[in-house]
């Protein structure tokens, strides 16, 4: 079995602007189920891993940015469970100076020191990825492969994060999780006992992903989406919401990524300072991992001459 079957650990948060409030908030710390495959990314390949071996593929293909979670992840999958493993990177201005690139990029460097194959594509290019035309080109290109889709959403992905919550997450009311593509969300609302209720916050702008979400779900009544903190779109961050991850980290001493679970906590705390939950509420939050994002965020930011993730 590949990436054996894992309970990650729940943490009480006590947190300076929400003590008085009357709600529970807890983390349930994904993050730690694994030092480099992480959070929801351990959840997705899991099941990924097993299909591709009982396939009998070697090789995996996958798709991101160049500062992309997924990437880092599926390319530690495949060095500790000896997969080739290729991916196609959003960018093919990054082909340039190749090792200036990857030395400078921590999710590119740490992907190509676990043996991951780059393959530069335009970004118009990029938006084709899905289609068979460009699928049958890679297989040309690379021969044959096991195939794991952006973000690392697919049935077999969402079987993986079905998993994460266990009869311990019983107590609580409203689980909440940060969306990307869909899979981990997807997979929590299909656990959710009868008096719960999740809560997405998409990292992204748009309301494409309830149609996503609606693919994999068995039950379209007892979870929503809350889009009011994705800060302007996917990968952008304000100051405003530095000084909070570093304000929650300094009391907590719980890290947040800046793309997925930090917009998470920004918008749980904000909702229970405007008394959005009634009093009494237990909920918990999946830490969905993504910490290995920071160092390259950190890059952009020092650019900026704005402050960093500490």
């Amino acid at each position: 079995m590949f990436l054996a079957t894992k309970n990650s650990r729940i943490q009480e948060v006590h947190f300076s602007e929400i003590n008085d409030k009357g709600i529970s908030l807890y983390i349930k710390r994904e993050d730690e189920l694994h030092p480099f495959i992480s959070g929801n990314k351990y959840r997705k390949l899991k099941y990924n891993l097993q299909e591709a071996f009982n396939q009998n593929k070697h090789t995996l293909v996958t798709f991101g940015g160049a500062y992309s979670n997924h990437i880092a992840a599926t390319a530690a999958a495949g060095f500790e469970h000896n997969f080739k493993t290729i991916g196609i990177i959003r960018g093919d201005e990054l082909a340039n100076n190749l090792q200036e690139v990857i030395k400078n990029n921590p999710t590119l460097k740490f992907a190509s020191e676990h043996n991951m194959q780059f393959e530069f594509v335009t970004r118009s290019a990029y938006r084709n990825k899905n289609t068979s035309e460009f699928i049958a080109k890679l297989k040309e290109k690379f021969g044959d492969f096991y195939l794991v889709p952006e973000g690392g959403t697919n049935r077999l992905a969402v079987r993986g994060c079905e998993e994460i919550l266990t009869s311990s997450d019983e107590q609580f009311d409203i689980i909440c999780a940060a969306v990307g593509t869909g899979g981990t969300i997807s997979g929590i609302i299909n656990s959710l006992k009868n008096h719960q209720k999740a809560i997405g916050f998409p990292a992204l702008k748009g309301d494409f992903l309830q149609d996503e979400i609606k693919k994999y779900v068995l039950n379209n009544d007892n979870w929503s989406l809350n889009t009011t903190y994705h800060f302007w779109g996917y990968a952008k961050i304000s100051e405003e919401l530095i000084t909070f991850i570093n304000k929650f980290k300094s009391e907590t001493s719980i890290p947040l990524d800046p793309v997925y679970t930090g917009k998470m906590l920004f918008g749980i705390v904000d909702l229970i300072k405007n008394d959005f939950f009634k009093k009494g509420t237990k909920i918990v939050a999946i830490h969905t991992g993504g910490l290995q994002g920071i160092a390259g965020m950190n890059i952009l930011l020092e650019r900026k001459n704005v402050p960093q993730i500490v």
